[in-house]
């Protein structure tokens, strides 16, 4: 089946007004990558002296947000500090979910394959990093993992959709086409 582009006026009707389990399960993992973003924009503040402390968000002997984010470890990729490349994979993650109208799975199946492909991908590189933290700070940044559990919950999100698309594909042959 050919992807089928959705007219503005439509999409935005479908998007902003439409009900169903999928836009709401959508709008909610929108709003976790909205809150991912935020916490890497907080972190990010932090990184780059826009803030001066970063209190940790959660009790405990686990945390030092400080510590973490101010280690070698948050800024060894691509030269920038890491929570400004949270932010921003959790931007991308928003638009994937976002795309396309109340029948993506349907019209443009791609679509929420990406999206839930994205999130998958976005929980387990943030399980491997949260490891990673731990190993090389003894410590963990509870913004971050805060921000996992919310990677987690859009993973989840996503699949039934993303599950729903792939066996239309499979079922209709249209895998390659």
């Amino acid at each position: 089946m050919p992807a089928v582009a959705v007219p503005p006026a439509r999409l935005s009707a479908e998007l902003r007004q439409g009900r169903s389990a999928d836009l709401s399960r959508r709008r909610w993992a929108i709003g976790m990558s909205f809150a991912g973003a935020g916490i890497g924009m907080v972190v990010g503040a932090y990184q780059t002296g826009m803030l001066k402390r970063l209190p940790d968000i959660l009790p405990g002997k686990l945390w030092d947000a400080e510590k973490v984010d101010a280690s070698d470890y948050a800024y060894k990729r691509a030269q920038t500090p890491d929570g400004l490349l949270m932010a921003l994979t959790y931007i991308i993650t928003a638009c994937l979910v976002g795309a396309g109208g109340k029948d993506r799975d349907t019209q443009q199946p791609w679509l929420p394959l990406a999206a839930s492909a994205k999130a998958w991908i976005d929980l387990f590189s943030a399980l491997k990093l949260a490891r990673e933290e731990y190993q090389d700070n003894r410590a963990l940044c509870s913004w971050c993992q805060v921000a996992t559990l919310f990677t987690a919950t859009t993973a989840l999100l996503s699949a039934p959709e993303a599950l729903r698309a792939g066996r239309r594909l499979l079922s209709d042959g249209d895998l390659l086409a």
